[in-house]
């Protein structure tokens, strides 16, 4: 069950307070950033809102002003004396802005995948439809497990990240059909090259190391896929990605 330090909703026209709905599975965007210490940041904030309103525009529930709704919103709902440690999430549909935030839980080094078969509805946005997904989530320990979410026997992401593969030092990433996230683009700019692949459930035993690279779960190794009973070999490309993040997290500036 998750615990939440706020949860608030408000009508877009006239952002008056109405009863919280996290507006799951609703037609709808939604972005999940993280935000850490005492005064509070916000990593990556600027590209979470970017994102959030260009996906809305696709979705045609963008108008002129919202932009600056959710940012007003956010500077209320923040608390300046409040030291954080959580997800911070916000979800519009064409009626209601939604912001939530729960406690961020750092993942455990013994991390297990769990694959299902589950294909995400319009899977390059970060749209609401997570019923399938909450509902397997919600039976585990997310600082320890996560679900791999496959299709015809291909691997596309996590239930939460994206995943990045490991083989004969090169890094991997499945071609399409996923949404690449804030975490996923940082990487991109920062690593020489990352080859775009089909990655096929029968091949996962040729890789090395599978990472997971999101805003929930920063960099996140995975130990063990029990399914098909696959096993860490190496946490070379862990640590170097881990450090990468971390010197961004002490780059980042102070929400304002």
């Amino acid at each position: 069950m998750v615990t939440y330090l706020l949860k608030k909703s408000y009508q877009r026209k006239d952002l008056k307070e109405v009863k919280f709905n996290d507006l799951w599975d609703g037609y709808g965007i939604f972005t999940t950033m993280w935000i850490f210490g005492k005064p509070a940041k916000i990593l990556f904030f600027k590209n979470h809102i970017k994102n959030l309103i260009k996906s809305l525009k696709v979705y045609k529930l963008n108008q002129n002003n919202l932009e600056k709704k959710i940012l007003n919103l956010l500077k209320k709902n923040i608390n300046k004396n409040k030291k954080y440690n959580h997800l911070l999430r916000v979800a519009v549909n064409n009626k209601i802005i939604s912001i939530s935030l729960r406690k961020r839980f750092k993942p455990k080094l013994t991390f297990n995948l769990k694959l299902i078969n589950h294909k995400r509805y319009n899977p390059e946005f970060k749209n609401l439809k997570y019923k399938v997904i909450l509902k397997n989530l919600s039976k585990m320990n997310t600082s320890k497990s996560d679900i791999g979410l496959c299709n015809n026997k291909i691997i596309f992401e996590s239930g939460t990240s994206n995943i990045l593969f490991i083989k004969k030092n090169k890094i991997f990433s499945p071609i399409n059909k996923i949404y690449k996230g804030v975490t996923y683009n940082f990487f991109k700019k920062k690593i020489s090259r990352i080859v775009k692949k089909n990655i096929l459930i029968n091949s996962l035993h040729e890789y090395d190391e599978i990472i997971l690279i999101g805003s929930g779960k920063g960099v996140a190794s995975i130990e063990t896929i029990n399914d098909i009973k696959w096993k860490r070999k190496s946490l070379k490309f862990y640590n170097i990605l881990f450090k990468l993040y971390k010197t961004e997290i002490n780059k980042c500036s102070i929400y304002k």
